[in-house]
């Protein structure tokens, strides 16, 4: 099996900065591309940003020039580091990576989130 477990969380306030991790662990031979959604209250889980195996990025139109992933290949984590934050950013956040397993199965892979509170 293939885990993910987000970090890092919490409650803000506007203007301020976190930075949520990801690490990923089980029969993880290879990971492709991972990515950062999130979800705010009452709306549908969103894509903020994703990252390569080579480290190409790509951000939603609301978070650019403030939000930057990373990832750390040798220890297949991604890292989402949020500055600028606004109180619309507050959602819970969900991990997402491409799996290849040991096994050379793919695999979807999900994190159970981790909730970001921003106040105005």
């Amino acid at each position: 099996q293939v885990q993910l477990v987000e970090s890092g969380g919490g409650l803000v306030q506007a203007g301020g900065s976190l930075r949520l991790s990801c690490a990923a662990s089980g029969i993880i031979r290879k990971i492709n591309a991972m990515a950062w959604y999130r979800q705010p209250p009452g709306k549908q889980r969103e894509l903020v940003a994703t990252i390569t195996s080579g480290g190409r990025t790509n951000y939603a139109d609301s978070v650019k020039g403030r939000f930057t992933i990373s990832r750390d290949n040798a220890k297949n984590t991604v890292y989402l580091q949020m500055n600028s934050l606004k109180p619309e950013d507050t959602a819970v956040y969900y991990c997402n990576a491409d799996v290849v397993t040991i096994d050379y199965y793919g695999k979807d892979c999900w994190g159970k989130g981790t909730l970001v509170t921003v106040s105005s």
